[in-house]
């Protein structure tokens, strides 16, 4: 669906289920900024649920980890708050209440020797072309705005 992230060549993802603690499964770096792309896994179906990122350009063009310079990609995927609460709680609660049974998260780094590719910029284009496909943003990140 984004051929565009084909480039970024350190990325992976995870799963995550209500069993699961999500700092122990969350494979992302935490020391670079990037995206992450989140679909669920339910009635044996997979939906595009959730567009992120952790990051944005500083003033002299270069990538931020983070605010504090400190836990990157993980940092931002465990402990950045979800409709007002961290993403280690309110993610497992959505899956319970929505009937989920895991979630794939891939995440990217979308910053090396060759790019500096703003997490921020990327993210609000990603989701643009979800609007442009769907008519909706993920549903997920719809949540947010209300």
């Amino acid at each position: 669906m984004f051929d565009e992230l084909d480039k970024y060549k350190k990325n992976d993802h995870f799963f995550f289920s209500p069993s699961n603690n999500l700092e122990d499964v969350c494979n992302a770096p935490t020391n670079k900024s990037g995206i992450y792309i989140v679909f669920a896994l339910k009635d044996g179906r997979i939906e595009l649920v959730y567009i992120g990122r952790a990051g944005e350009a500083k003033e002299d063009g270069s990538i931020s980890v983070s605010k504090n310079g400190l836990g990157g990609i993980k940092e931002n995927i465990v402990n950045g708050t979800h409709l007002g609460e961290p993403r280690w709680k309110s993610w497992k609660s959505k899956l319970i209440k929505e009937n989920i049974e895991a979630i794939d998260v891939y995440w990217y780094v979308t910053h090396n020797n060759k790019y500096a590719d703003c997490p921020k910029e990327l993210a609000t284009y990603l989701l643009r072309v979800h609007m442009d496909m769907y008519g909706s943003l993920p549903s997920w990140n719809s949540e947010q705005l209300n």
